[in-house]
């Protein structure tokens, strides 16, 4: 049944690609019809205008058949391109689709250089407590798997609700609008080819910040005489009046020096391209025209709509507005717009925009953003539809987490291995031990991953998951910094103590300590290692600790009720080590190090 499920989106994915691939053949096929049409429309029409060409009217029929054709064939050739460069666009959002069913998605992306680009490496933060450990950010990450959002503020959303675990009440809010907009592929796909078209994302944060500002231009007075004057002028000069004509020129000239500074202080001001308004209407168009049942979902399609336009209408019109100001800087007609006061009458509209719509446009950007976060986690569902919602136990329970079959999302399906954990007020500590490569990152990454997928609103990969609200300290990738002085030892115990002080926090703390204390020596480590988990214990958290350090392992004993060992094992065969990285019971009885030296021509002997 699982297998069937998968099997249904990629089946699905692969029929849409082979219909769009299709398209994009037939566009391909008429654009180059269309090519030849024209060559052949032109030259027929040279022959023509040799023919007609004794006369000077035959000329300009000639000539006006000439450049009707142009303009008309010219318009048809434009639908005929931006169709084929839809399918285009198309045929590799499904492309990307089944790439990320394959488990290809992260080497195809990173060899096309656009971590940066699409992968929100700016939201890392070097000292977050766990977004670096658990790799929610940069190439093949967590982010890069999910992400679908067309707006700065979208991809923002996302990336907050990664780094900070929701309340109980919208991680379930938010599961019921996951389960609703999973099966709206037709609804991913418009936004997909919205996206694609934009070539980036939307900076609404430049929208945002320019309709906080303070308006800059309130009179009717002027802004009624910048449209009349320039009326009477024309009316003036084309009856012969030419005193009356001088006075009225003279006087819209004056109106326009005396608001110019504030002009241009608008036109300077407006920070979005009319280009990026019109995606942005078309993305606000789709959460308008679909209609939602889940309350969060509801609300969002509420905060959309205002008195009169639609959010999508209001954007729309200062799009409009604003393509209409940069027109008038074409030189062919600025001596014309200069005469109407062009720029002072659209920095007035725009202004008046502002204040009308102003005040709801980060309401509607807010619920835009939503909307395509929950979007991204749909996606993510859609396309693995055997990983289940978590069950969220109430936050007056003691902290626990319980999996069965947990394993790592960002791993294709063929290698993602599963194992179990349980972890809850009579098992608060597991100590994982077991050699370098054997998989201990890797099953803590798993836990942490699921945690922060349960913790957003989406599905986890696992067959059951249960857990209390938690939040995350992991000290997994901790590096040295050349430009702080910091030594990898004294960055460890730096996390570890920021760690141990967010465990007195609330929600309980979940701790992800791997191969803790390792760049010192055993008599310290151990001591240090067994204080650590006891204070954090003792708070109240909970977690994991990895070591290949065998002595480590008697912590748990320490602690009361006493933790449980684990670990994973690892074979030698034909000098290459092998692993099947199966969480098993007790301390790991044996290791293959020395072995392992040996086989690559070290002399070790005992």
């Amino acid at each position: 049944m699982a297998e069937d499920l998968e099997q249904t989106a990629k089946d699905e994915y692969q029929s849409r690609l082979s219909e769009w691939s299709r398209r994009a053949v037939t566009h391909e096929r008429e654009h180059r019809r269309m090519g030849n049409w024209r060559l052949l429309f032109v030259v027929a029409l040279l022959a023509l205008t040799v023919f007609l060409g004794q006369t000077r009217v035959g000329l300009g029929l000639a000539l006006t058949i000439l450049m009707f054709g142009l303009f008309l064939t010219g318009m048809l050739h434009d639908r005929i391109l931006k169709a084929r460069d839809r399918a285009r666009r198309a045929t590799r959002f499904y492309q990307a689709g089944l790439d990320r069913l394959d488990g290809t998605w992260a080497q195809k992306s990173a060899a096309a250089g656009s971590a940066g680009a699409s992968h929100g490496t700016e939201f890392l933060e070097p000292h977050h407590p766990f977004a670096s450990d658990l790799d929610l950010f940069g190439a093949g990450s967590l982010f890069a798997l999910l992400n679908t959002a067309q707006t700065q503020s979208g991809r923002e959303t996302l990336a907050d609700w990664l780094l900070a675990p929701a309340a109980p009440e919208e991680i379930r809010a938010r599961q019921e609008a996951v389960a609703e907009l999973r099966p709206k592929l037709d609804l991913r796909e418009r936004l997909g080819l919205i996206a694609a078209e934009a070539q980036a994302w939307i900076r609404t944060e430049a929208l945002i910040e320019w309709v906080n500002r303070p308006r800059m231009l309130h009179s009717k007075f002027i802004r009624v005489a910048a449209f009349c004057l320039p009326l009477v002028s024309l009316v003036l000069f084309l009856s012969g009046q030419w005193l009356m004509f001088l006075a009225a020129l003279a006087g819209q000239f004056a109106v326009a020096s005396s608001c110019r500074r504030s002009v241009h202080q608008v036109v300077r001001d407006v920070g979005v391209a009319p280009g990026d308004l019109e995606w942005l209407a078309e993305v606000l168009r789709c959460l308008e025209n679909e209609p939602f049942q889940s309350a969060r979902l509801r609300r969002m399609e509420a905060e959309s709509r205002c008195d009169g336009p639609t959010a999508a209408q209001a954007i729309q019109r200062l799009g409009k507005l604003n393509a209409w100001l940069e027109s008038g800087a074409n030189l062919v007609f600025v001596a014309l717009c200069k005469f109407f006061l062009w720029e002072t009458q659209f920095a007035f509209a725009i202004e008046a925009w502002r204040a009308r719509f102003g005040p709801k446009v980060q309401v509607w950007l807010r619920s835009l953003a939503d909307f395509e976060a929950l979007s991204s986690l749909a996606g993510y569902a859609y396309e693995n539809p055997t990983d289940p919602f978590p069950d969220l136990l109430s936050a007056t329970e003691t902290a626990q987490v319980e999996a069965e079959g947990l394993g790592h999302p960002l791993l294709p399906e063929s290698r993602c291995i599963r194992n179990d954990i349980e972890l809850g007020p009579q098992n608060r500590l597991i100590i994982i031990s077991g050699s370098n490569m054997s998989g201990k990152s890797t099953w803590l990454r798993s836990i942490g991953v699921n945690i922060v997928l349960a913790s957003a609103g989406a599905p986890v990969r696992a067959r059951k998951f249960r857990m209390t609200p938690v939040r995350i300290g992991a000290s997994i990738r901790t590096t040295d910094s050349l430009q702080e002085g910091v030594s990898r030892f004294y960055a460890e115990i730096q996390r570890l103590g920021a760690i141990v002080k967010l465990a007195a926090e609330t929600p309980p703390l979940i701790f992800l300590l791997d191969e803790v204390l390792s760049g010192t020596n055993s008599h310290d480590r151990r001591i240090g290692a067994s204080c650590v988990a006891r204070s954090l214990v003792e708070r109240g958290a909970l977690g994991l600790m990895t070591t290949h350090d065998l002595a480590l392992t008697r912590i748990v004993d320490e602690l009361t009720p006493p933790g449980q060992n684990f670990h994973f094992e690892d074979q030698l065969l034909d000098g290459r080590m092998s692993f099947d990285y199966r969480l098993r019971s007790g301390i790991v009885e044996k290791s293959n190090a020395l072995e392992l030296m040996r086989s690559v021509g070290l002399d070790v002997t005992t």
